[in-house]
Formats: structure tokens, C-alpha cells, sequence
């Protein structure tokens, strides 16, 4: 199978699904032939994208590790094993206080924690020995630019897109030799309603969630693990990496010129 490219009648289950990112990735699968699985907190949603599909679609919490286990067992079950799994939820907890960088309160740093990692992890844990077992299957994680770069105005949505990117990293070393793909989708600007007016991320332009999808398969069926959307971003982590402090002097004044704006 050329993963990205040929996924007919192969299962695809992506959470998030109801909108944005997710929804462009459930058609982009279906349009490749897969058997669509949406999954969404908003359940009505997830079931409105996996008609349109002639897939399933079941409300999830990606945060709830029994939820989780639970919904990937039933897929499993009822309608085939999961060849790909489309990681995709994820949530921004904007900095209350734009200027103060500790000012988001211990729930809002729980939420970023339990969503935009442990969400990855409870189903990792479900899919990864039932994919060793079978010899195959791939892991793809929508993690975000942040996850290498930062988030101006938000530290939880930042140092959790970090751990997120860790964490899938450390999926592909592991099992490379199990016959696990895992990838890391890390876009910037994409036109969904978690990107903001004063975004740092829009101001290299805003893909539409269709071409971060398209991206995000083409980059499965080349086989990459880090798939980046934005061409852009690889230049950014290598300054990042060359010279941290003139990188973060530089993203200091785009702060500081973005709270002027503001």
C-alpha cells in the first residue's frame, strides 16, 4: 500500500473530524478510497462528515483515556482494523493576560496537557501493539509549527505542541523496525477558527485545511516524518537551531510589535 495515495478500502479513523483540519483530512481519505471513521467531541458533527462519506462517525473526547480505548476497540471490531490513524484534536488556550507569559491558570494548562498530548498517547497505547502484532499500521499526529518553533501568546499551546512533537518522535525511533509509520503534520496559518486576527503564524500566509490535508498525504505517501506545510518553517527551526539567541531576540520584537498592533 502507498500510504497517502492508495487507501482503498483500508480504514481511516481522524479525530477532530467535525471541522477544519480534520474534516479535510476525513474527505482526503475518503477521496482516496478509505473506509472514513470521524471522531469529534461534537458527535452530530462527526456523524454530518462521515455521512457525506459513507463512513462512521461517534463522538470522542480524545482526553479520556478509557473513551478512547474503548471507541478503537469498537472500530476494530465493527468495521476493520485501523490502518491509519489521523490524530489530529487539538486545542489553543490563549495567554489570558497577553503581556504576562504565566498567566494562564493550572485547568487551562490540564486541558492543553490532556487534548494536545495525552490524546496522542491514550490512542498510541491502543494502536501500537495491535499494529506490532499485524506487522503494520501509521501514526499520523497534527502537531503544529509551534511544536518546533513557539506560540507567541499562549505557553501552554506551545510547550504542548513541544511535547506532542516528542512524543511522535519518539513512536517513529521505537517502532520503525515494526513496520510503524509515524508522521508529524506541522503546519502554521490555516484558515480554521483557532487561528487569531493577530496570529504570528498568519503572517506567512494561511493555507486552507484542504491543502494542509493534501500536504499531509502527499508527505505520508512519500514517506517523511515531519511534514510541513509551510515550506517556510524548516528555514525557521534550522535559524532556531544555528543560533537560539538571535532567534529569540528576533521572535521577542515580533512580540513586542505584535502587542503594539494589538
Amino acid at each position: 500500500m502507498e500510504l497517502g495515495r492508495d487507501l482503498a478500502g483500508r480504514v481511516v479513523a481522524v479525530t477532530g473530524a467535525a471541522r477544519g483540519i480534520g474534516r479535510a483530512l476525513a474527505v482526503a481519505a475518503g477521496a482516496r478510497g478509505a473506509r472514513v471513521v470521524a471522531l469529534d467531541r461534537d458527535g452530530p458533527g462527526a456523524e454530518a462528515v462521515a455521512a457525506g462519506l459513507g463512513g462512521r462517525g461517534f463522538a470522542l473526547d480524545v482526553g479520556d483515556a478509557a473513551a478512547v480505548a474503548a471507541i478503537l476497540t469498537r472500530i476494530e471490531a465493527e468495521i476493520g482494523p485501523i490502518a491509519l490513524y489521523g490524530s489530529n484534536a487539538g486545542i489553543l488556550e490563549r495567554d489570558p493576560d497577553p503581556e504576562l507569559a504565566t498567566s494562564a491558570d493550572l485547568d487551562s494548562w490540564a486541558r492543553s496537557w490532556s487534548v494536545n498530548v495525552m490524546g496522542h498517547v491514550h490512542a498510541a497505547r491502543v494502536l501500537v501493539p495491535l499494529w506490532r502484532a499485524r506487522g503494520g499500521g501509521a501514526f499520523l499526529g497534527t502537531v503544529s509549527a509551534a511544536g518546533l518553533l513557539s506560540q507567541i501568546g499562549s505557553a501552554p499551546y506551545g510547550a504542548t505542541k513541544h511535547a506532542a512533537l516528542a512524543f511522535l518522535e519518539h513512536l517513529a525511533i521505537a517502532h520503525a523496525a515494526d513496520g510503524i509509520r509515524v508522521a508529524a503534520l506541522c503546519p502554521q496559518g490555516v484558515d480554521t477558527a483557532m487561528l487569531g486576527a493577530a496570529s504570528a503564524a498568519s503572517r506567512d500566509g494561511v493555507l486552507s485545511p484542504e491543502a494542509v490535508a493534501e500536504a499531509a498525504f502527499d508527505g505520508l505517501a512519500a514517506g517523511r516524518f515531519l511534514i510541513l506545510p509551510h515550506p517556510q518553517v524548516a528555514a525557521y527551526a534550522r535559524r532556531r537551531a544555528e543560533d537560539p539567541e538571535r532567534w529569540l531576540a528576533g521572535m521577542a520584537r515580533l512580540r513586542q510589535a505584535m502587542l503594539a498592533e494589538a
